[in-house]
């Protein structure tokens, strides 16, 4: 295979701890799970609309969500109310791991870029108070293709903006639905297993499986030394 010379970062739970968002949704009344219920069902639809040649933005989809999650539990599902569960996403932190991994990762000389499917702007905030801004070529994020991950287009549209063909680019995320589909558009894939989990078999295996980014560049100083 080709060398590596990109790496694109997914951003929602691969960069950003997700778990404090777990206390506003108790907060409003929500058991503590919903959090994983709510993010679950925010892909689902998201994958289903490009599935369907269609697209929404995160924002939107993630409310449209939170809406029939608190209405099913008989709870108030007014502006107020979800907006102070889904405001939590533009206050998350980064994982201690991901500004002392990506400095590593960019001393080997490897280009960093992040791709989420939601908004590149909502990590504006995050990305700079962890000081991992200047380590970034770029912020992107699905808009301009118009389909989210794992539909191929998304990260092709990532090798466009940067100038590089699939096959020197690795995607780095904790969703094994993303390595796969990053695998199937020609990228490699480099899964970070934070929560030491199975990766399901039906799935296109990683190129690497490391627990975070701190081990990733211990794996990639090895094979460049």
């Amino acid at each position: 295979m080709s060398a590596v010379e990109l790496l694109v970062l997914d951003v929602n739970e691969t960069l950003s701890d997700l778990e404090p968002l777990r206390e506003r949704f108790k907060a409003v009344g929500l058991p503590a799970d919903s959090l994983d219920t709510w993010f679950a069902a925010t892909l689902r639809d998201g994958f289903a609309l490009t599935a369907a040649g269609a697209s929404a933005e995160f924002r939107v989809v993630g409310r449209d969500v939170l809406v029939s999650l608190l209405s099913s539990h008989r709870l108030d599902a007014g502006d107020e109310t979800v907006g102070s569960v889904l405001s939590g996403l533009t206050e998350l932190s980064l994982h201690p791991d991901v500004l002392p991994g990506l400095r590593r990762l960019r001393d080997l000389g490897l280009r960093i870029i992040t791709l989420t499917n939601g908004s590149a702007a909502m990590s504006e905030r995050m990305f700079t108070q962890g000081g991992i801004m200047p380590l970034l070529e770029h912020r992107l994020d699905v808009s301009v293709p118009g389909r989210w991950k794992p539909h191929p287009d998304s990260y092709r549209y990532a090798a466009v903006v940067c100038g590089v063909p699939e096959e020197r680019m690795a995607l780095v995320a904790v969703h094994p639905w993303d390595i796969d589909g990053a695998r199937r558009a020609g990228l490699h894939g480099y899964y970070l297993d934070r929560r030491r989990t199975p990766y399901p078999k039906a799935f296109k295996e990683p190129d690497l499986a490391v627990p975070d980014l701190n081990a990733l560049a211990d794996v990639l100083a090895e094979k460049v030394g």
